[in-house]
């Protein structure tokens, strides 16, 4: 998997790491769906996979450069560089467009994920009942996932390392909502928005010589929240990753079919026209739209009215299925000229 990579591929591998971490924090998209839209969730499912036994006795070793060509290194360095680069700067502007023109990024996202299953459907030419079976499986469990409550926040640091472990799964397996399975659990806001900005407000103090952040104790809570989250995201990431890695090589068709399904199901959660904005008081009790409390969101379907502002949606959905189209003339590009 390792090869030799032009400027311009690292530049666009950043920017694929830019678009996976903005869709892994928008409930009901998946990071896996850029990654295997823009053709390079093979090589990154192979590449985590090699954070095994081997690679760590090189890293022991002292054997450092063997240790990055072995893991591909370049690759996933530069992919997860884009990814932590997002959630600093992409994914603010992404809540920013969220808040004020939520239907028009809803209906972007719906037009990407349509223009996904069109991308996987046309190339994939292996259905047999196996595969149909699978394909209907990955929709139902899709569907359903999206009609769950959410539960109460809880910050246990057990509970929060298993949100870690369960939050990459939209990283590893496409169609597959990590933040919108953070929702059911409760854990969104504290672990994608609370624990986020902490961090970002204490890299903020520290740069301006502020050190005061030790004497509080609610943003140390926070930090360490933080550390057990991305300890679990790791854990988890690794864990799928080889789980996958075997799968599609013992299973690929199915496993495809089951993706496709995934997707399939999850353009309920993405539907633009719902409203999304609910509160939960201290108690538990949900409550609509109020200041101050912390946002859930909780989906209700309803039929768009036409109007001016369904027909500017419906111009967004074609331009998320315009993205997709292009980056998959771009791959095809890319792959042509290796």
């Amino acid at each position: 998997m390792q090869s030799t990579r032009t400027f311009t591929d690292k530049l666009f591998l950043i920017l694929k790491g830019l678009g996976m971490g903005a869709a892994n924090k928008v409930p009901g998209v998946s990071g896996g769906v850029v990654a295997f839209v823009a053709g390079f969730y093979e090589e990154f499912i192979y590449s985590l996979q090699k954070v095994n036994s081997k690679a760590f006795k090189l890293l022991i070793n002292g054997r450092f450069k063997s240790f990055f060509q072995y893991i591909n290194g370049r690759f996933l360095g530069l992919l997860f560089f884009g990814m932590v680069v997002s959630y600093f700067s992409v994914s603010k502007i992404l809540d920013y467009l969220i808040k004020h023109y939520e239907l028009y990024v809803w209906s972007v996202f719906f037009g990407m994920i349509i223009g996904s299953i069109y991308y996987i459907y046309k190339d994939f030419k292996d259905w047999n009942y196996r595969t149909y079976l699978s394909l209907f499986i990955g929709i139902a469990l899709g569907v359903s996932i999206s009609f769950l409550n959410p539960a109460k926040e809880n910050d246990n640091l057990w509970f929060v390392f298993f949100c870690g472990i369960i939050s990459v799964s939209g990283m590893t397996l496409p169609g597959f909502s990590g933040s919108f399975i953070l929702i059911l659990l409760g854990n969104y806001v504290l672990l994608l928005v609370d624990s986020v900005n902490a961090l970002y407000d204490t890299i903020s103090d520290v740069f301006r010589g502020d050190f005061s952040f030790i004497q509080n104790p609610a943003r140390l809570r926070m930090l360490k929240v933080l550390s057990v989250f991305t300890l679990g995201s790791v854990t988890g990431l690794v864990t799928f990753s080889h789980l996958l890695s075997y799968i599609l090589k013992h299973y690929k068709s199915i496993t495809l079919s089951a993706i496709i399904g995934f997707i399939v199901g999850s353009l309920g959660v993405v539907w633009p026209w719902k409203k999304t904005i609910y509160k939960i008081n201290d108690n538990g009790s949900f409550i609509l739209d109020s200041t101050g409390e912390k946002i859930i969101a909780n989906y209700k379907r309803f039929i768009p009215e036409i109007n001016t502002e369904t027909f500017y949606a419906m111009a967004f959905i074609v331009l998320g299925i315009a993205i997709v189209l292009a980056l998959e003339y771009y791959g095809q590009k890319t792959r042509k000229t290796k």
